[in-house]
């Protein structure tokens, strides 16, 4: 039994995959994260405001940047059963993609974020600076979806370390511009929460610029036909909004549950507001590397079923979720034991007033709720990335669209409004929220439908798919 164990196992093959995405996650998070730190010691308003205007720009970031990115799910299909002369066409689509999504982010900046937060009943100073935020992101946004893209032909065919390398060296690049233009540094303006969200778009550049540069090598332009394949595909780019829009809309239904969420806290208070934003952007720590491991399994899933082997693609699953939970175990030790010592990395020493007292004192519990939920939330993401990279995708869409509303929306809205919920108790519905999803997609996986799944064209592969 070891030793057929030993043989089936895939740990190697999700390292080797997955660490670095996990570390081009980790690397986007460290981004966020610095950004929160600086801004929290530069004033309470700002973070109060940076955080709902970061999430519910991340919420259409992700929308279509979720889709653009969805090509990797096609790619590795294609490469998976050795159809190397279609990723070009396929990637070609999703930067096709990115000229529509960026005509939807100047609208966005445009039009949206002077309803979006003043709907949100927070103070007029804060509603400012997030108008500010939001809209200098949607304008950058489009360098976000056109990573996501080029990003996809590397981690379809699971060469991930440049995405691990471009990524660093945007976070290298990032974190000390974000600290000169947020408080004036080296001869720079200080432009406080409008400097953060520039530092964040310049990032965004560097690592689109880069990736394209590796992408369009000679090597790989005669290997994978990346020019001559560059005409418009009618039926492929459908089939990636067939898949994609569904897929995409699977992760931003989840993260629009937390905007909402986020929004909401505001109607607490302002500490309350402030302790959740702290709270999120250190849970993010423990989201993000989750995060990449569930694309990672995206691929390999989706090599092993264009190579007509669905037993590998249950054993890539398991094996990830092995070594997700070790790290999970480690970030719960902190957030349990340690979790003044986090708190603090976002209280300046010059502010030891008691508004910052009572933030720490709230934030103590809400990370330990978040401790909780961190098992479901790791299993949810692999299981859901195994379902992604079969295709399996619109069941989960209204499955998840429904959790949101049921678990999430209605609860938290229905307890802030009427039953004067405490940010302790809105914080449960998270929990509630994140077990339910799980549960759904445990449940969905069992089914086993998503080992018969393909996106690219049946006649791809060598022979049917046989359930194993």
């Amino acid at each position: 039994m070891y030793q057929k164990w030993k043989r089936n196992n895939q740990y190697r093959n999700v390292i080797r995959v997955c660490f670095p995405l996990v570390m081009s996650m980790s690397a986007t998070t460290v981004m966020e994260f610095t950004d929160r730190v600086f801004l929290s010691n530069y004033s309470i308003d700002a973070i109060s405001a940076v955080a709902p205007a970061g999430i519910t720009a991340y919420l259409f970031i992700a929308l279509l940047g979720g889709i653009a990115g969805y090509t990797q799910v096609f790619i590795a299909q294609y490469h998976g059963a050795g159809k190397h002369s279609r990723i070009g066409a396929a990637l070609w689509q999703s930067l096709y993609f990115c000229l529509v999504a960026g005509c939807i982010f100047a609208v966005l900046s445009f039009f949206a974020a002077g309803p979006i937060f003043r709907l949100a009943g927070h103070p007029p100073e804060i509603v400012l600076l997030e108008e500010v935020y939001f809209n200098i992101l949607c304008r950058g946004a489009v360098l976000h979806v056109a990573m996501n893209a080029l990003a996809s032909f590397f981690a379809g065919r699971g060469i991930t370390r440049p995405v691990m390398v471009f990524h660093i060296l945007g976070m290298l690049v990032n974190i000390p511009l974000d600290y000169a233009l947020i408080f004036g540094a080296w001869g720079l303006p200080e432009l406080g929460v409008r400097g953060a969200a520039l530092a964040t778009v310049a990032a965004w550049f560097l690592i689109a610029i880069l990736l394209a540069l590796f992408t369009f090598t000679p090597k790989n332009i005669r290997e994978y036909n990346l020019l001559s394949a560059r005409a418009f595909d009618r039926d492929l780019f459908l089939r990636l909004m067939k898949y994609g829009i569904p897929g995409s809309l699977q992760f931003t239904l989840d993260i629009l549950a937390f905007t909402f969420f986020i929004l909401m806290m505001g109607r607490i208070g302002k500490l309350e507001l402030a302790a959740t934003n702290i709270v999120i952007s250190i849970n993010a720590l423990a989201f993000m590397p989750s995060m990449g491991v569930s694309q990672g399994v995206s691929a390999l899933v989706g090599q092993a079923l264009g190579r007509v082997r669905p037993r590998q693609a249950k054993s890539v699953a398991w094996s990830s979720i092995h070594l997700l939970l070790i790290y999970i175990l480690c970030i719960d030790v902190i957030f349990i034991f340690f979790p003044e010592e986090v708190l603090m990395l976002f209280i300046p020493e010059s502010h030891s007033t008691a508004q910052y007292q009572e933030i720490v004192g709230l934030g103590v519990t809400l990370l330990r709720i978040v401790a909780a939920y961190l098992f479901f939330d790791a299993m949810y993401m692999v299981f859901s990335g195994v379902l992604k990279g079969a295709g399996d995708t619109r069941f989960m869409m209204w499955c998840i669209a429904l959790a949101s509303f049921f678990c999430m929306i209605l609860p938290v809205f229905i307890g802030i409004t009427y039953l004067n919920f405490s940010a302790e108790q809105a914080w449960y519905c998270v929990l509630v929220f994140i077990a339910t999803l799980f549960f759904i997609v445990v449940f969905r996986y069992i089914q086993g439908k998503w080992q018969n799944m393909l996106v690219i064209e049946r006649d791809a592969v060598i022979t049917p798919i046989i359930k194993s």
